[in-house]
């Protein structure tokens, strides 16, 4: 069995949570010993499509009765909204493409049950499957030497309470409530990794970016070990998303042992529980409430319940749900 992992514009989403759920899926495939090619023009059993532009529309419509097809649904209308100028009033249209695209596929892949109700909710009519994107638990590990390494880069002291956050400059990641804290707190250091192209930014992240605190920081985006030590240098890891289709930062956090405090939203319901693996706030002022509990030791430390949730969602794992996944479609 070979599988055509197919997507386009590479370079543009190297950067953000597709990129790394294509890189993931690559590897939970080493994992199985399955042989993938990222060229349409190679042989291949099953074509794996990961994304919703036109090329990618184009080679599902030219494999359509030739060649099992799975389409990868990364994207919703709902995660759509509030990303860049114009995403709201464009959001109808793109949900009528992405539907467009994503019924090209034979089966569906989607990365939770939330996101795979809202698929079933716009009327799409092929299995849908939930599968984790995973993570890389050889590679999301504590180090002793994080802490210090996070702290002499960006200043911190020992003493100082960090928190961190990640996530594209946008208003969907909750970039806007990050910066609204650090006013409200400034006992607290925060620091957000990550950025975007700044001709997609609307005039609210523009005036948030320019904000000059002294507990506020904007490093842009980083990898490799800088982002390790990120998580496993701070204090707590903060993801005041509104909306995800599941939220990678979030597994990364739980892999790394980070304490954390997430938005309440439908997203996380089926698998991350209040005061069991995470903390959960809805309001700023829940955040402000349970940020200072969290920081000052007056709520249980749930980092262990999150690992196991982490655990459940290694690439080995990913990997043995997409082997089946295609083998099932070639037998049909």
């Amino acid at each position: 069995m070979k599988v055509l992992l197919y997507t386009e514009n590479q370079k543009m989403i190297s950067k953000s949570g597709l990129g790394q759920a294509i890189d993931h899926q690559k590897r939970a495939l080493e994992s199985q010993g399955i042989s993938y090619t990222t060229d349409p023009e190679d042989d291949y059993d099953i074509a794996h499509i990961n994304y919703y532009l036109w090329r990618s529309y184009n080679l599902a419509k030219q494999l359509q009765g030739k060649t099992p097809i799975v389409y990868h649904a990364h994207s919703t209308e709902e995660d759509f909204r509030n990303s860049f100028i114009g995403s709201n009033e464009f959001s109808p249209l793109f949900k009528k493409w992405i539907i467009h695209c994503y019924n090209t596929g034979d089966v569906i892949i989607t990365p939770t049950p939330y996101s795979k109700r809202l698929l079933e909710g716009y009327g799409i009519q092929k299995p849908i499957h939930a599968i984790s994107n995973g993570i890389d638990l050889q590679r999301f590990r504590y180090e002793k030497n994080d802490r210090i390494n996070f702290r002499k880069q960006y200043g911190f002291s020992d003493e100082d309470k960090v928190i961190m956050s990640i996530g594209l400059y946008i208003e969907r990641k909750g970039i806007l409530d990050f910066v609204e804290l650090a006013k409200r707190m400034p006992q607290y250091q925060f620091i957000w990794f990550g950025d975007s192209p700044s001709y997609s930014l609307t005039i609210k992240i523009r005036e948030a970016l320019q904000t000059k605190l002294p507990n506020l920081h904007f490093p842009g985006y980083v990898e490799g070990k800088h982002i390790l030590e990120a998580y496993g240098g701070c204090d707590l890891f903060l993801f005041m998303t509104h909306e995800e289709t599941e939220g990678i930062p979030i597994l990364e956090a739980s892999a790394m042992k980070t304490k954390s405090l997430i938005r309440d939203i439908p997203v996380f319901e089926d698998w991350l529980q209040d005061g069991i693996h995470t903390y959960k706030a809805k309001s700023l002022e829940e955040f402000e409430d349970k940020i200072h509990k969290i920081l000052n030791g007056e709520l249980p430390n749930l980092t262990e319940e999150a690992y196991k949730v982490a655990e459940e969602r290694k690439i080995e794992n990913i990997g043995i749900q997409l082997k089946a996944l295609y083998e099932s479609l070639l037998e049909e």
